[in-house]
């Protein structure tokens, strides 16, 4: 075993590795464009694409636990190559009891149904090069997912402790739904920073639905609703989003 200092020095160098690895795969995706002549623009669903949104939300709820206070602006940019995805995605109160996040991921989805992906989870308003267990402001946790005729599964764990993030290391979350075709049903368990005492426990039953509203002839806008349930915690939350 290494000497505690060499330990900490190597365990700081492989966050500080993760967390540019990722950000460079996200920066080289913003000027693969011009240098592969992609048709985005065009439409084209053959190629390499960027696409770029947002969810406006009455709250953000996420795997049961709610975040801030309020309605939230949640935006995106992803790049996308065949069944490989790179991208980031964020969210942003707006009251002053604001939960703000700001993340990165990589995933790579197998035409048999199987998802593999890497998240790198930074809440803004700490310090971005913090790497530290104590303080640190990373947390990076793996997704394995799997989908088939309406049924999913994923399970997730958490890779390091970040004191800033939240994250003990070694927290895990798992989930399974199944979509009837306009229902979604889904339930997740969790430990660590799932849970107020960090212990597994069921923490996230519910349904989510949609429609879509037209606005006019050439404009339409999507509309979701979740009822979410944390036995763990208590608590019931009913979340209405817009997606632009």
């Amino acid at each position: 075993m290494l000497p505690n200092s060499n330990y900490l020095t190597l365990k700081t160098y492989i966050m500080k590795a993760i967390t540019r690895a990722i950000s460079f795969i996200v920066l080289i995706s913003v000027v693969l464009p011009g240098a592969m002549n992609l048709r985005a623009q065009e439409g084209s669903s053959s190629g390499p694409s960027f696409d770029v949104g947002g969810d406006l939300v009455s709250s953000y709820v996420w795997r049961g636990s709610k975040f801030g206070n309020g309605p939230a602006i949640q935006p995106y940019v992803e790049f996308t190559a065949g069944n490989f995805s790179m991208g980031s995605w964020g969210s942003f109160c707006f009251t002053d009891a604001e939960a703000a996040e700001a993340d990165l991921y990589i995933a790579y989805g197998f035409d048999f149904g199987l998802s593999l992906g890497l998240t790198d989870y930074y809440f803004p308003g700490t310090s971005y090069f913090d790497y530290s267990d104590s303080t640190g402001s990373h947390g990076y946790e793996i997704n394995i997912g799997f989908e088939r005729a309406g049924f999913s599964v994923s399970a997730n764990y958490m890779l390091n402790e970040a004191g800033s993030a939240g994250t003990a290391g070694g927290d895990m979350y798992y989930e399974v739904g199944y979509d009837f075709g306009g229902v979604a049903l889904f339930a997740g368990a969790g430990d660590g920073w799932h849970t107020a005492d960090g212990e597994f426990a069921v923490c996230n039953l519910g349904l989510s639905t949609g429609k879509t509203l037209a606005i006019s002839e050439t404009f339409e806008l999507p509309v979701t609703g979740s009822v979410i349930l944390n036995p763990a915690t208590e608590q019931f939350y009913i979340v209405l989003g817009l997606s632009l």
